[in-house]
C-alpha cells in the first residue's frame, strides 16, 4: 500500500462544501486527500461567477464567491489536506478494511471513508440555439462572468430568468452603460428580494425589461465581436438591440460521468442519502451539497455545509463504534495548531 496516498477519508469534490468537509472531517481527528477535476479549488464558485456576490451565508451579508472559497481554503490549512486536483474520481473497490479510489490519471487512493461533495458533477451551460453562436463564444458571449470589469460601461444583455440572471443584472447594472434582460415570461424564478430589485430597477429604467421575447439571432462581426442581437416576442414582433455582451444563462447540463456506475442508489440526477446521516446505500460512502437528495432537501451551500458537519460526525462514528466520543463545541475544543 503507498502510505503516500492512504488517508482516513477522500473527498470528491473541492467546492465549498467540500473544502468545509475537510474542517469537519479534521475536527474530528481525520485526515482528508481531495480529488476535483478541475484544476484549481472552488468548483462552480471559482469556474464559473468568482466575482458573483452571495448573501445567504451567515455572519456575510455579502462576499464574492472566489473570496468564499479563499476563506474555506485557509480554514482547512491546519489540518493539511493533500490535494489531487486536474483529476477526476473514475471507480472505487472496497478492499476487506479500506476503499480504494481511482481516479482518470492512474492515482489510487487507499481511504478508510469516502464522502461525494461533487456538486452537480461535470458541468457546463446550456446554450441557446442559436445559429453561429460558437463563433461569438469568449469573445462577447459569455455563460460565466469572471471579471466584472470586462462590462464596465459596454451594453450588455442578459438572457434568463432564474437566480443567476438576476444576480448578474443586479451586480452589473452599476458598471455596464446599459443593461437588459430578456425573459419569455414575467415570472422569475429567483430568490424573492433578488426579484423585487430587479422590478425596482425596470421601474427606475436601469435596467431594461425585455419581456417576453426570447433569443433568436445574433449580428457581429467575423473577428467575434457582437453589435447587435436580435429577440422575438411570442407574438411574433421582433426587436434589434444594440449590444456589445450576450450573457445567457439557462442554466447547467449536469453528468454525474463515472459516478453513476458505482452502484449507489439514486434519486432522480442525484444520490439518495439518509438524511440523518448523510450515508448514501453503501455503507462507509456519505453524499453532501448538491450531489445529495433526501426529502425536503435545500440546494444551498449554507445546507452543504450542515450536511458536511454530519457526514463528518456519521463516518466517525461508523469507523469508530465502540468509541465512546462527546460532542465538543469549536469554541471550547479549539482548532488544532491555530
Amino acid at each position: 500500500m503507498d502510505s503516500m496516498n492512504t488517508t482516513d477519508v477522500v473527498i470528491v469534490g473541492a467546492g465549498p462544501v467540500g473544502l468545509f468537509a475537510v474542517f469537519q472531517c479534521g475536527m474530528l481527528g481525520l485526515k482528508c486527500h481531495v480529488v476535483d477535476a478541475l484544476p484549481h479549488l472552488g468548483g462552480q464558485c471559482s469556474a464559473l461567477y468568482p466575482e458573483k456576490p452571495i448573501y445567504d451565508i451567515p455572519a456575510y451579508p455579502c462576499i464574492e464567491a472566489m473570496g468564499l472559497v479563499n476563506s474555506l481554503e485557509k480554514q482547512a490549512e491546519p489540518f493539511q489536506p493533500i490535494y489531487h486536483l486536474g483529476q477526476q474520481a473514475l471507480s472505487y473497490h472496497w478492499d476487506g478494511d479500506h476503499f480504494i479510489l481511482e481516479t482518470d490519471k492512474g492515482l489510487q487512493i487507499h481511504a478508510r471513508g469516502i464522502i461525494l461533495a461533487a456538486g452537480v458533477g461535470a458541468f457546463g451551460p446550456n446554450r441557446p440555439p442559436l445559429e453561429g453562436i460558437e463563433r461569438y463564444e469568449e469573445a462577447s458571449v459569455f455563460y460565466s462572468v469572471t471579471q466584472k470589469e470586462r462590462f464596465r460601461d459596454k451594453k450588455v444583455l442578459i438572457a434568463g430568468g432564474g437566480d443567476s440572471a438576476v444576480d448578474w443584472a443586479l451586480a452589473l447594472s452599476d458598471i455596464a452603460s446599459y443593461v437588459g434582460v430578456v425573459h419569455r415570461r414575467a415570472k422569475f424564478r429567483a430568490a424573492p428580494d433578488s426579484v423585487a430589485q430587479l422590478e425596482k430597477l425596470f421601474n427606475q429604467g436601469r435596467i431594461e425589461s425585455v419581456i417576453p421575447y426570447q433569443l433568436s439571432k445574433l449580428h457581429g462581426h467575423d473577428d467575434g465581436r457582437l453589435s447587435k442581437v436580435e429577440v422575438q416576442g411570442l407574438d411574433g414582433a421582433v426587436r434589434l438591440i444594440d449590444a456589445d455582451f450576450l450573457l445567457p444563462f439557462y442554466g447547467l447540463s449536469m453528468n454525474l460521468g463515472p459516478l453513476l456506475s458505482w452502484g449507489l442508489a439514486m434519486d432522480h440526477h442525484t444520490i439518495a442519502v439518509d438524511p440523518a446521516t448523510a450515508q448514501t446505500s453503501q455503507s462507509g460512502i456519505y453524499a453532501i451539497g448538491d450531489i445529495s437528495a433526501y426529502p425536503g432537501k435545500l440546494k444551498l451551500i449554507l445546507t452543504g455545509f450542515a450536511e458536511a458537519a454530519r457526514a463528518a460526525h456519521s463516518l466517525r462514528a461508523w469507523l469508530y463504534p465502540d468509541e465512546v466520543r462527546h460532542f465538543e463545541y469549536s469554541t471550547t475544543q479549539g482548532v488544532p495548531g491555530a
